[in-house]
């Protein structure tokens, strides 16, 4: 093996206890795009086994698939587009939001053999997903049939919690979700905080709270704090062999468009990973560490390689394995220095990591 991603389960089921404990509520746990990476059945497994009392995904295909999975616990999708096979998803007892009158007509259409249980998506101000101008159209016969279990939106700017649209958007959501007592739905499930919210804002966590990025460890953003300020354990741990190790003189170019050379005599080790494994092409300050110390990349990152600068005194070899990222126990480089490196975020720098790295369920390894 070449490459592995380390998923620590039960940094997963700590961080999911924390946040259900913070919010006071239910919490719902956001496993989308194979989990931020980490695994799509692993993660959901042990993010219901630590007290989550829902999953959500943005496909359709990625509810069925924890369906085959033999998870039964209550599930959403929300990025069901009409035309959608609504049929398999109503008869799988997934949830399926909707943020359209068209929308909703398709959902009814489909509700044959039983309700469709419905999550009614508003805009509050993000201006993405979710009812707007069609909101104040909407009466009591666009929801006939079906059971509405379920009211949310989005936060467009809960990372920066002073900001003023953040109680903007709270207070036109509990306006729009007055607008449904009176078709009798009193009782829905609220929903509209996400990780940042969920670990800044109490006000917003009303019936539940939607946790992504958290519960993989990982802080929604740098300048609110870092993983270890918010208590939260970052889950995978990133790791690559050296294919080679080589000894090299100052001013040596190194990689293609030689781009930089070396500043002294050193040794430099080749990693076996690149932009095919999810390496981001254009990072710069970041690297691996190996040996109590970090080796920074030098050059461009190639396709499945790329070179980092070991110093003249490591004592490296060909198949030694490198952390490229982890939790920064050990002083490591972590997700979030990543996403620096690449003018990205922590989000990016998990999810991209291919199918070419296997997913392997353990402690971390050092």
């Amino acid at each position: 093996m070449r490459a592995e991603a380390i998923v620590d389960l039960s940094a997963i089921k700590h961080n999911v206890a924390l946040l259900k404990e913070k919010s006071g509520t239910n919490l719902l746990a956001v496993v989308k795009a194979d989990a931020y990476g980490h695994g799509l059945v692993p993660v959901a497994k042990a993010a219901l086994d630590a007290g989550a009392s829902m999953l959500g995904v943005a496909l359709l295909e990625e509810a069925i698939t924890l369906r085959e999975a033999g998870i039964t616990a209550p599930v959403l999708a929300w990025l069901v587009q009409p035309g959608s096979d609504y049929k398999s998803a109503i008869d799988l007892d997934i949830d399926l939001a909707a943020g359209s009158i068209r929308a909703l007509h398709e959902i009814q259409a489909a509700s044959t053999s039983k309700k469709a249980r419905v999550h009614l998506e508003l805009d509050t101000g993000m201006t993405r997903g979710g009812f707007l101008s069609e909101w104040s159209q909407l009466d009591a016969s666009d929801v006939e049939g079906l059971e509405i279990v379920g009211v949310f939106s989005h936060f467009a700017r809960a990372d920066e919690p002073g900001e003023a649209q953040n109680t903007q958007q709270l207070a036109r959501f509990n306006e729009m979700v007055a607008t449904l007592h009176g078709f009798g739905f009193t009782k829905v499930m609220r929903h509209i905080s996400n990780s940042a919210a969920t670990l800044s804002n109490p006000d917003a966590a009303h019936d539940m709270v939607r946790t992504g990025i958290a519960i993989y460890g990982l802080t929604p953003d740098v300048a609110m704090g870092s993983s270890r300020d918010f208590g939260l354990r970052p889950a995978m741990q990133l790791r690559a062999a050296l294919y080679l190790v080589k000894d090299v003189p100052a001013g040596t170019p190194v990689g293609y468009g030689a781009t930089e050379v070396t500043s002294c005599d050193t040794k430099l080790g080749v990693v076996t990973m690149g932009y095919a494994d999810g390496i981001p092409r254009v990072a710069k300050n970041a690297g691996v560490w190996i040996d109590g110390k970090r080796a920074p990349i030098i050059g461009r990152v190639s396709m499945d390689q790329f070179v980092v600068d070991l110093g003249p005194e490591s004592t490296a070899k060909s198949g030694d394995w490198v952390v490229v990222f982890g939790n920064c126990s050990h002083g490591e480089y972590t997700a979030d220095d990543w996403g620096a490196a690449s003018g990205s975020i922590n989000y990016e720098i998990v999810t991209r990591i291919g199918p070419r790295v296997p997913r392997i369920y353990s402690a971390h390894v050092y």
